[in-house]
């Protein structure tokens, strides 16, 4: 077997986060580089114009909706401790955010009740979106969490995601937190992959041969003028690349850490089925979970190991029942051609990531899977809290406000 050198297995996440009026519980949004614009909620209160910008502004991305919702993505980490100290810092920094302009701040996959129209946003990611998708962006109001795994082959990259795919549905039944839209139980885990499965370039991809057909297949929508970079492909997982953003200062917890300074760019895949999950434990041990299993499936991929490929429409129904149904379902296992409770398969994937958890220093954030499958998913919590309170979508949201800040 040829020599290969090991995937750095780097860590970085990105949240979404969404800003609460203390009083309402309605959501207000971030602007663009103007600063906060308080969104109003339809028909309640008045529209209010984009607020002094602070100093304090973080970081912003476009997301598939193009919604102004700041994106915090955490440096380049060598492990998920490194990384649960960098997202502590930056919740720690959208609190003071929130605070400032005497909201507060809150993470979940989506509101349980703001109903609003979206103000007119002037980046032309977004005007483009707007053209090319119409209704379904201007309503879409969707938050995720995004994990980024190194791997500097940018071969191997497709391989393992072409792998992994199969295992997103499993992900997702762990990482669900949006069972309510415009103050309706929509009778799903995660109502945020419906909305995000409306646009185009979403979902589980296609298995490509290799990185060249990967390549070819960016370079056909290029040429069409169908996407304006390959950002504008937004499946479940897709190759990308880490780099520090500029504005974000960094830590010096790792070995090579320079204040102030970018890290450099790395090929890694991007896992992006997750919403964002309100409890910083329930982040760090999904994101430890999907390092894992990308770190066995290289090990896998060396020792001349292949995980079986099964067709888009296959695993697509897989996450249908974890959108439908998370913890609480059963998913197909394709192997035996049956359905399996969701639990025994994650006791299974966890029995066959545990020879890498010490390699990768994340054994303790993944034990708390078990927590997870145990207590319930976010989906659950909240819809818990929503039926002791007698259906009232503020007490969830006092819920979800005090799981974002309860680490912090």
């Amino acid at each position: 077997m040829a020599e290969y050198s090991q995937p750095s297995f780097n860590i970085s996440i990105e949240e979404e986060y969404q800003f609460i009026d203390p009083h309402s519980r309605e959501m207000r949004g971030f602007a663009t580089a103007q600063g906060l614009t308080l969104l109003h909620a339809q028909g309640q209160g008045e529209e209010s114009g984009p607020a002094e910008e602070s100093e304090h502004a973080a970081p912003r991305s476009n997301t598939p909706s193009g919604k102004s919702a700041p994106v915090a993505g955490t440096p380049i980490c060598h492990d998920v401790k490194q990384a649960r100290q960098e997202l502590l810092r930056i919740r720690r920094e959208m609190r003071e955010l929130a605070a400032s302009h005497d909201l507060k701040m809150m993470v979940a996959g989506a509101h349980p009740f703001s109903y609003w129209e979206r103000e007119q946003e002037e980046s032309p990611r977004y005007r483009a979106l707007i053209e090319d998708t119409q209704f379904i962006a201007r309503r879409l109001l969707a938050f995720g969490m995004y994990v980024h795994v190194g791997i500097d082959d940018r071969n191997l990259a497709i391989d393992v995601m072409n792998a992994m795919r199969y295992l997103l549905p499993h992900i997702l039944c762990l990482a669900n937190a949006s069972p309510f839209w415009q103050g309706l139980d929509t009778g799903l885990a995660s109502y945020r992959s419906v909305l995000l499965d409306a646009l185009p370039r979403t979902g589980i991809p296609n298995a490509f041969r290799s990185l060249n057909a990967y390549l070819s297949y960016v370079d056909t929508l290029l040429r069409t003028n169908s996407i304006p970079d390959p950002e504008a492909i937004w499946w479940d997982i897709r190759p990308h690349s880490q780099q520090q953003d500029p504005s974000l200062p960094r830590t010096e917890s790792g070995p090579n850490s320079q204040s102030k300074r970018p890290a450099p760019e790395q090929a890694a895949l991007e896992i992006r089925v997750c919403d964002a999950l309100p409890d910083i434990d329930d982040v760090l041990a999904v994101a430890a979970l999907i390092q894992a299993t990308v770190a066995w499936m290289v090990d896998l991929r060396h020792r001349n190991m292949s995980f079986r490929l099964y067709d888009r429409t296959l695993i697509a129904e897989n996450k249908w029942r974890a959108v439908r149904y998370g913890l609480q379902g059963k998913l197909l296992d394709f192997g035996i051609e049956q359905e399996v409770p969701i639990r025994g398969l994650l006791h299974e994937l966890l029995e066959r990531v545990e020879p890498v958890l010490d390699r990768l220093n994340c054994r303790e954030e993944v034990s708390h899977v078990h927590t997870i499958m145990q207590r319930g998913a976010s989906s659950d919590q909240q819809r818990h809290v929503w039926r002791q309170s007698g259906e009232d979508g503020r007490a969830v949201v006092d819920f979800l406000v005090s799981q974002t800040e309860q680490s912090l």
